[in-house]
């Protein structure tokens, strides 16, 4: 369904539990021969995915605006960040994976070739959500492919239609191999993947994350999960406040505000709250929301999901009932389509909900606070850390961000960490375990191997083996050796 509009825009079949086995089964049988290519090998393929989604980059954005409720400026980002994804770890991934010397700590160790290397998981299995169907999916499985694994992946059952068509072309425009499949469905079928795959990459709420973990601790499978996020911004007294003013509107209703990484709480020091606060709701309050076509006229689009612009709708109404303010939007917009309005609140306190869980919405709230140290244990005070921002003077900003509690800070600016392939992405608290982007974000997909080589063959065999108590006093004394002075002198 276009959330826009209320039409039905496409369908796609339900995969069984069943289905998922078989699909599962017959990637695992493929996934051999794609390590086998290499690193260039796989790049090769990849780049031709590359070159597709550039070539037909219009063409994925109009999917994209249909099943999401998107605008188009924000239809047409996910292609280009896929691209760089590639770029990235197709330059990047034989230094992050490639055989490794390990330099012996003791002189025993110093007799062994001591090596590491990093093997894929046979089957990597991806549950995206609905908010950025294909950054968010196949983002993930642009690493996990160049590591050398087979990828399965289950979009939400809300907007499917964008990754089917690219996986769809994969296969048959590109005539790449068989090692990059799409499930569809609901919860029977992503339980299914769970329990078939080898690895398990997870990016949605925080109460659905723990619902995967746990099915997936019953097959002892490893698990990245990103989950929710309250991400506060702070803003200092003395920086440019048309800045902070300018981020903190892209930052909070970008894409709805339904980002992991939006910005939903913002605390102002006393002498800068006022400016702020007039500007931002001035600012907020300009935004064009809308639907728009081929050129980008609008600035703030649908609600994907409808239990999401309730909830967001039940947020507002119950901190409005206990006291906050709305200084403009504040309720459901004119239907057709699933829309609510850019939304400023003041007056909040740290019970609301709108203060304590997830909005996912085109909702945020300021609070005035008296100093950086009240900034900063407000900012604290979540049981979130996925991403925050700081805006003031540089050096005091900085100091003031090295204190938040999050996996990412950005200063004086909004969100740019998920644009910087090489930084890693990933939560604190209940926002997640795991990363993506960055060297763990394809060595996550990877097992490690030590390898262990004797350096010389005049023996036939180890120095402790056979049992006999002249070796073994041999042995002993050599321990003792290496544990006393010997091993102080080694170092």
């Amino acid at each position: 369904m276009n959330p826009a509009t209320g039409e039905q825009v496409g369908s796609v079949p339900v995969d069984s539990a069943g289905d998922v086995a078989a699909a599962v089964a017959r990637i695992r049988g493929n996934q051999p021969a794609w390590e086998a290519l290499g690193f260039k090998g796989r790049r090769r393929w990849l780049n031709e995915l590359r070159d597709w989604l550039l070539d037909n980059s219009d063409r994925v954005a109009d999917t994209l605006k249909s099943e999401t409720g998107k605008v188009r400026a924000e239809a047409t980002i996910e292609t280009p960040y896929l691209a760089d994804q590639i770029n990235f770890y197709g330059s990047k991934a034989e230094k992050f994976l490639g055989e490794q010397k390990v330099r012996p700590n003791t002189m025993l160790a110093a007799t062994r070739k001591l090596r590491l290397q990093y093997r894929p998981y046979q089957v990597v299995g991806l549950i995206s959500p609905w908010n950025f169907p294909l950054v968010l999916s196949l983002g993930d499985a642009i690493p996990a492919l160049m590591a050398g694994a087979a990828v399965v992946m289950k979009p939400s059952e809300i907007t499917p239609l964008g990754l089917n068509e690219i996986v769809d072309a994969w296969r048959n425009e590109i005539g790449a191999p068989d090692v990059l499949h799409v499930v569809n469905g609901g919860a029977e079928t992503a339980t299914a993947l769970v329990d078939h795959s080898d690895f398990v990459g997870f990016t949605g709420s925080d109460v659905t994350g723990k619902k995967v973990m746990a099915r997936a601790a019953e097959t002892l499978t490893p698990v990245s999960l990103e989950l929710g996020g309250k991400d506060p911004m702070v803003v200092l007294e003395g920086g440019n406040m048309d800045r902070a003013v300018n981020g903190a509107t892209w930052g909070s209703m970008l894409n709805s505000g339904q980002m992991c990484i939006s910005v939903e709480r913002i605390y102002v020091e006393d002498g800068a709250y006022d400016e702020f606060v007039e500007k931002l709701t001035d600012s907020v309050g300009e935004l064009k929301q809308g639907i728009d076509g081929e050129t980008a006229a609008c600035d703030v689009g649908a609600m994907t999901m409808l239990s999401q612009l309730e909830k967001v709708e039940k947020q507002v109404d119950d901190a409005v009932e206990a006291g906050a303010r709305v200084l403009t939007g504040g309720k459901r917009g004119e239907g057709p389509g699933q829309w609510f309005e850019p939304t400023v609140l003041v007056d909040c306190t740290p019970d609301m909900s709108v203060m304590e869980d997830e909005t996912f919405g085109p909702v945020v709230t300021v609070t005035r606070v008296s100093d950086e140290e009240e900034a900063i244990r407000l900012a604290n005070d979540s049981r979130y850390g996925l991403c925050a921002s700081v805006f003031g003077p540089r050096g005091r900003a900085e100091k003031v961000a090295r204190r938040i509690e999050a996996g990412a800070v950005n200063v004086n600016d909004i969100v740019f960490n998920m644009l910087a392939p090489g930084l890693p992405m990933g939560g604190w608290k209940e926002s997640g375990i795991g990363y993506r982007n960055g060297e763990y974000g394809i060595r996550k997909y990877c097992r490690s191997e030590a390898i262990v080589s004797a350096r010389t063959l005049l023996r036939s065999e180890p120095l402790w083996y056979p049992y006999t108590p002249e070796r073994h006093a041999l042995v002993s004394k050599v321990t003792k050796f290496i544990g006393g002075r010997g091993l102080r002198r080694f170092r």
